[in-house]
Parts: structure tokens; sequence; C-alpha cells
């Protein structure tokens, strides 16, 4: 599959502030790639770039192999959906998919035709005729997404789509735009700042941090594997436990992980100098609470919270160090129990601080 958009050193500042450091990225034809990353980061000033409604200040963008760094918004070939519906309130659903293919000028049947066909792939058709202020919230999304796909771009960019609507109707909505990129075939490029939403609906995942990319890679490669503190703090619930490699004990094969006052496995294939400075990431669903003094570490229950699955399990180690885990919700921790924590060492992951 050849890349679809091709993004080569680009970057954006306005006079001393940098809004994208030089940032190169490839997107595959029919790939649904998520823009992640806090207010700040540099996702949306990328967005924008890749639609042609802010020049950058170097680098080049290309759409199937075609320089358009220049060229105007309109003739990119592009689709956009805002989390600002952007919907004419004077006109009806069925004016507002049209509009855009009746600028294109398309014949009366095919017009017809397409946006029937529109409507029918957001399960809107029976609204044709109201009007935007008739509509909930998530169904005038749906028209935004029909008008955008009435025209068939092959690359469609959607900036916080779902961003003012409540959880429930979010996490419908997302299932939806999955369905619709699958049967639309288009390339998407999502922005969001919602790991859970990235983690959903994307194919990979652009982790973005200070203007630059953090970790490129699949949503489990972000979440299993991943290459920063920064990118294994985004992205689900972490525990970090910061220390250092036994220097003494890595001489004679037997390496050790020092932190918290204890001698920790590191996972197999860990490779770093002893003495520097590292975190041990365990995600708080591998870690098992065994009792005390039969695990790697010892701790006290500090609270739990119902999850309705699974209880999410707080507690504190010995030097104040809080560390999250889950556990059955047959069986859940007393506050100020003793429990020992376990884990399988290569279920850890060793990131430098």
């Amino acid at each position: 599959m050849g890349a679809k958009l091709e993004i080569e050193a680009l970057e954006k500042s306005y006079g001393e502030t940098v809004a994208l450091r030089a940032t190169s990225l490839s997107v595959n034809s029919g790939e649904f790639l998520t823009l992640l990353g806090p207010s700040g980061s540099g996702k949306t000033t990328l967005l924008q770039m890749i639609a042609g409604l802010v020049q950058p200040s170097a680098g080049v963008i290309r759409i199937d192999g075609r320089d358009v760094t220049h060229v105007e918004p309109g003739k990119r070939g592009i689709g956009m959906v805002f989390q600002a519906y952007a919907l004419f309130p004077h006109m009806t659903v069925w004016d507002n998919v049209a509009y855009a293919l009746r600028m294109r000028r398309r014949p009366a049947a095919e017009l017809r035709q397409t946006v029937e066909g529109a409507l029918d792939m957001v399960r809107m058709r029976q609204y044709a005729q109201r009007y935007p202020k008739e509509l909930s919230g998530g169904q005038q999304q749906r028209i935004a997404l029909a008008r955008c796909f009435a025209y068939r771009p092959p690359v469609i960019l959607l900036d916080e789509p779902l961003g003012a609507l409540d959880k429930k109707l979010r996490e419908h909505m997302q299932l939806e735009i999955r369905r619709l990129h699958r049967e639309v075939g288009a390339t998407f490029i999502y922005v969001t700042h919602d790991q859970e939403e990235a983690l959903t609906l994307s194919d990979r995942i652009c982790l973005m941090n200070d203007g630059a990319i953090e970790q490129l890679g699949s949503p489990a490669d972000l979440y299993d594997r991943p290459t920063s503190c920064f990118a294994a703090g985004f992205i689900g619930h972490s525990n970090l436990l910061e220390g250092s490699i036994d220097a003494a004990a890595q001489a004679s094969n037997e390496a050790c992980f020092l932190a918290a006052g204890s001698r920790l496995p590191l996972p197999s294939g860990a490779d770093a100098p002893g003495g520097t400075r590292h975190a041990l990431l365990l995600r708080p669903e591998l870690v098992r609470l065994v009792a005390p003094g039969q695990g790697y570490l010892d701790a006290r229950v500090t609270g739990t919270v119902f999850l309705g699955s699974d209880i999410r399990v707080h507690l504190a180690l010995a030097d104040g160090t809080e560390v999250v885990a889950r556990c059955p919700r047959s069986h859940p921790p007393r506050i100020d129990e003793g429990v020992g924590l376990h884990w399988v060492a290569d279920h850890a992951t060793l990131l430098r601080r």
C-alpha cells in the first residue's frame, strides 16, 4: 500500500515561538492515523498545515506524490470535519450535504444519488428536510461527516470532531467513524487529546510532544512498548518506579533494578549503563496482589475504586511511592491492608529518565 500523504521536514514558527519542529511523516493510503498529544504539542498546527489553513515556515507536503505545500485548500483534494459542526443554519440537512457538490456543478441526477448515499451512510436520510437547530449534537456531527464524504475526498482531516459530545455519545460516534472509515476507504487523519479515543480508532498513533513526534506506531506498540516516560504516562495508566541499574550486579551478569529500597528484576534484553537513572514501567493490570513478603515489593492499600468489571487498587510503598493495581471484584483488599506486589519480569518495560 503506497503513501497517500508525505510530510518532509515540515516546520512552523510564530516569531520566537516554535509551534512545530522539523517533522517528517508518511501516511498510507486508506490508513486511519491519529495525531495525539496535549495542548500545545503541535498536532493541530500540523493538521492545519496539511489542510492548507496555515502556511509552513519550511518543509514539503505531498499528496499522491504532488507537491501541495503552497496549493490553496480547495484544490488539495482534502475534506475536513471540525469540532464545531460548521453547518449552514439556514439550509436543510439535504442542502448542507449537497452544497459542495453544487459548487462543483455536479449533474442533478448524480447530485441526488450522491446525497442520498451519503445520508444513508450516516443513517440520517429520514432527517433530510430538517434544519440543524432541529438536530441533536450527535446528529449534527453525522451531517458534517456526510457533507465531507459526499464528494469522496481521498484524504479526510478530522479536528477533534467529538469534543463537544457527552461520553456515551462520543463512544457511539467513535464506532460510527470507524465503520465509515472502512466503508469510504479514504485516508483519515484525526486529531484528539483523548488517549482512549486514539486507541479505539487508530491504525497508527502519532504521539506528539513539544512540537515534535514523540512516538509513532500502532495502538498496541504505544501501550505495550512505549519508548519514553512521556509516552508511558500519556497512553493508559502506568506505574513508573524510578531508580537505577546495579552496576556491580550488571558486571556479574546478575543485573537488577534498584528502586523503592528493593532489588527488582529487569525484563530480558534490557540493556542500559549501570548507575544511570531509569524508570521501570508497570501497567496496573499486570501487577498481582499477593501475601506480604511474597512479591517483589510490599505495599499498603490506601484506597479502592469499583470499576464494574474489576477494582482499581491504590497502594503506597514504604518510601511513599504511589502504585496502582487492578484486581478481581471477587477479592477486594481492605483499606490499610498490607500486600505484596508481584509481576512477570518481562511484562515490565525499562525506560530512560
